[in-house]
């Protein structure tokens, strides 16, 4: 009910409030010869535009290729290749926009590459949207395994209900990710092993500097037991722990995040996301240490306009 309600809003805003707001606008400011026609006009192009995200927009993937180089790579891992994807939110992705994660899916398996990962957001507010979903999310298979972190929506925060209910669904959104084969890591870590050679793939709970967020992100504890030699891929949902938590807090050489979905809307490299979060797609530097943001594969609400959905397929280069 919930989903439905804020895509109605979204509806009634994209179709008709901004509409009308820009007629209103154009006839207050503009001089009377031209302020019917541009303001016409100009709500012709918000409704075309809404039309366009919601449809066409919401639609489209983009594999994007990135490579990271870090002069502490161990060598056997020269050429690692990791696909990472986000914010799939596959409750938005049903009747005929269920291909668009069979698509999905088929896209990232063709990347071929040695580790899979996913940094969170699987459903919208339950987990009851995950069950049709599962047979697409099995098929996920990579040489050195599948590895996800849970997002905000993970967490069933957004549900009407009591705290109880709220924490047995967050665990069987867990159970349904264990059952599609992948390895949720929870404040935990894994090790990858070339011969003597080794990485970590470190996954962080969800923490978040806005006080809605849940703060359940424990660096030490994910990190717990390993040298400050290790090589870590950490995946932490929210980019805002980075500079919050994860570089004080640590050593982790690459972090890979989503939650921003790049404000599904992207205008002349310019995002509204911008105003609330300063890493929100791409990559960033600190020193030698890395953060990817994806730019997410869904959302909530099925709108994007400038910036599509996308899979990540991060190689791991050495400095000579």
């Amino acid at each position: 009910m919930m989903v439905q309600y804020v895509n109605g809003i979204f509806l009634l805003i994209g179709f008709v409030i901004a509409p009308l707001l820009c007629y209103g606008v154009c006839r207050w400011l503009l001089p009377r010869r031209w302020r019917c026609k541009i303001g016409v006009v100009g709500a012709a192009v918000i409704i075309l535009l809404t039309a366009y995200g919601w449809t066409f927009g919401s639609q489209q993937l983009t594999v994007r290729p990135v490579t990271i180089v870090c002069s502490d790579l161990p060598q056997s891992f020269d050429g690692y290749r990791i696909v990472q994807f986000s914010d799939a939110h596959v409750g938005t992705m049903t009747g005929w926009r269920k291909a668009m994660l069979q698509r999905a899916v088929d896209s990232i398996m063709n990347q071929r590459a040695d580790m899979i990962v996913f940094t969170g957001d699987l459903q919208n507010i339950e987990p009851h949207e995950l069950p049709e979903h599962l047979a697409q999310l099995s098929r996920l298979k990579a040489p050195d395994g599948v590895y996800s972190v849970l997002g905000n929506h993970d967490y069933a925060v957004y549900q009407k209900a009591d705290s109880a209910t709220k924490a047995a669904n967050c665990r069987l959104t867990c159970e349904y990710e264990r059952r599609a084969g992948w390895q949720l890591l929870l404040n935990e870590h894994r090790t990858i092993r070339r011969g003597s050679d080794s990485l970590i793939v470190a996954g962080m709970e969800n923490w978040g500097v806005a006080k809605r967020m849940p703060h359940r992100g424990d660096v030490g504890k994910t990190l717990a037991g390993l040298q400050r030699s290790a090589f870590v891929v950490m995946l932490e949902h929210d980019p805002s722990a980075w500079r919050a938590r994860i570089l004080p807090e640590s050593w982790a050489q690459l972090t890979l995040s989503g939650h921003t979905h790049g404000g599904q809307l992207r205008l002349f490299g310019w995002s509204p996301v911008s105003f609330t979060y300063d890493v929100w797609g791409g990559l960033y530097h600190e020193g030698r240490r890395h953060l990817f943001v994806s730019t997410g594969l869904g959302g909530l609400i099925p709108f994007r306009l400038g910036i599509s959905g996308e899979i990540v397929v991060i190689t791991l280069k050495k400095t000579l």
